[in-house]
Order: C-alpha cells, then sequence, then structure tokens
C-alpha cells in the first residue's frame, strides 16, 4: 500500500474503504440492524462525538501532547486538523456499521434499581477518579489521565443508565469493541510509523507494544467503547419504551397521560417492519 502523505489521505486509504464495505454489507444483508431508529442512534451518537470531543482534542493538541507532521494536515479549526474532526464523524460510522451487522439483544426491562444505577455511576466516576490522579502525577501521565478522566462521565453515564443490560449483551458488546478497535490500531501504528501524527515522548509513558504508544490504544479502545455501548443502549431503550410508556400512562390521571408525548423515534419500529408489514 502506497503510504498515504496526509491526514486526508489516511482517510481515503484506511478509513473509507471499510466503512464502504460494510455500508454496502449492512445494506444488502436482510437481518442487519438497519433502519430508521439506528440511524437515529448513530445521528445522535455522532453529535455527541462532536461536541464532547473537540474541547478536549484542542486543547491537547495546544499543550503539546500530539503533533502533526510536515505538510500533513492543510486547515485547522481552533488547534485540530480538519482531519482530525472527520475522524470524531468517521470513526464512529465505522464501529457502528459493524455493530449492526451482529446480534444485538433488546429484551429486558428498562427498569433499574437505585443500587444498580449507583453502582454503574459509581465505576464511571471511578475511572475519571483514576486519570485526575494520574494527572496530578506529572507529565508523563498526562495524556492517559486526560484520557480516563474524559472517559470517566460518559462511562457514568451509560453505566448508570444500563450496565445490566451490557452484561446481558456481552457478546454483541465485546465483538462490537474488539474488531473495529484492533482495526483501528493497526491504522494508528500505521499513521504514526509514517510520521503522520507525532506522539509526545514528554507527556506518554513511552510504553508501546508493537510501537504503538499505549495511550493511542487506551484512547481507541474508550471511544469504541462509548459507540458500541451507547447504541446497544439506545436499541434497547427504543425496543422497550411502549412498555414502559404504556405503564406509565396507566398509572396517570387521563388528563396527563394524554399530555405524555408519543414520539415515533420511540416507536420500536423499524422501517424494515414496515416493509414487511406492507408486503
Amino acid at each position: 500500500m502506497i503510504p498515504p502523505e496526509t491526514y486526508l489521505g489516511f482517510h481515503v486509504l484506511a478509513i473509507l474503504p471499510p466503512i464502504a464495505v460494510l455500508a454496502v454489507v449492512t445494506y444488502l444483508r436482510p437481518d442487519t440492524q438497519w433502519g430508521r431508529t439506528p440511524a437515529i442512534g448513530l445521528g445522535i451518537i455522532l453529535a455527541l462525538a462532536v461536541v464532547y470531543t473537540t474541547p478536549w482534542d484542542n486543547l491537547l493538541i495546544e499543550v503539546g501532547v500530539w503533533g502533526y507532521g510536515d505538510g500533513v494536515t492543510f486547515a485547522h479549526i481552533w488547534a485540530a486538523p480538519i482531519g482530525e474532526y472527520l475522524f470524531f464523524v468517521l470513526q464512529p460510522i465505522l464501529t457502528a456499521l459493524w455493530l449492526f451487522n451482529l446480534d444485538i439483544p433488546t429484551h429486558g426491562d428498562l427498569r433499574l434499581s437505585a443500587r444498580a444505577r449507583l453502582a454503574g455511576v459509581a465505576a464511571g466516576v471511578a475511572v475519571s477518579a483514576v486519570g485526575i490522579a494520574m494527572l496530578a502525577a506529572g507529565p508523563s501521565m498526562l495524556y492517559l489521565g486526560a484520557i480516563l478522566a474524559w472517559a470517566g462521565p460518559i462511562l457514568a453515564i451509560q453505566w448508570g443508565f444500563g450496565w445490566t443490560h451490557l452484561v446481558r449483551a456481552w457478546k454483541a458488546v465485546v465483538v462490537g469493541i474488539s474488531v473495529p478497535t484492533l482495526y483501528l490500531w493497526v491504522a494508528d501504528w500505521y499513521a504514526i510509523s509514517h510520521g503522520l501524527w507525532i506522539i509526545s515522548e514528554t507527556y506518554t509513558t513511552g510504553i508501546a507494544p508493537f510501537g504503538l504508544p499505549l495511550e493511542e490504544a487506551v484512547f481507541f479502545l474508550v471511544t469504541n467503547v462509548f459507540v458500541v455501548q451507547g447504541l446497544v443502549l439506545y436499541l434497547w431503550l427504543v425496543d422497550q419504551w411502549p412498555t414502559v410508556a404504556a405503564d406509565v400512562r396507566a398509572a396517570l390521571p387521563p388528563a396527563l397521560a394524554e399530555l405524555m408525548p408519543n414520539d415515533p423515534a420511540l416507536s420500536g419500529t423499524d422501517d424494515r417492519d414496515v416493509a414487511a408489514e406492507c408486503e
């Protein structure tokens, strides 16, 4: 393969081809998780990825945690190049398309005990606490600590909402995370080895199995965890919402029950279900 010379070239050679293949497979296979509901879920994930990652990413670039080779980037917004923002969008699409080809369980009650929710939130907070402790440990822990401190709030929300369902759907979660993560590890190693981006030795631990910095490996693992867990939980929410909504309506006075929204996005009906009914 011809080494890419720019960030955009990296996307063209390493990220867009698997997205194109997965998009075709997902569209053609009749038993994939695709339609209006998964598309809405992916749209939500993309919006959150851009909003939540942008300030964190730009601040680390400004500090000097990583940089780019000469001529690799051509335009920047804030401190990050255009290619970086494209990564915020393309990585979730890649991971989501892979996930949608798996069997994703959506059964199980949405209602969790307060103790279960608290345990999930506490686990996410603990991740942030470890990250903050690393930030205080010295410059070499900055990148790793920043990843964990940044990841904790999202993990706390996801685990607090439905860690029990993630355990129930563990096969889809594990396979959904592991395959795109392994691919992105290889792609990232390739980009680093060809000088597309340069990871600071000052702000990293120096641990780099097979030439891939530990921090980069953790970053791609964590971000794929965000995507897969978020989509699995969203599909579960949509599928189980009608039952919960019906119970809530039954418990409310008629006047209040009529005010409850009946959002089609939470109806549990997918495009393929509608097509099947029409046939």
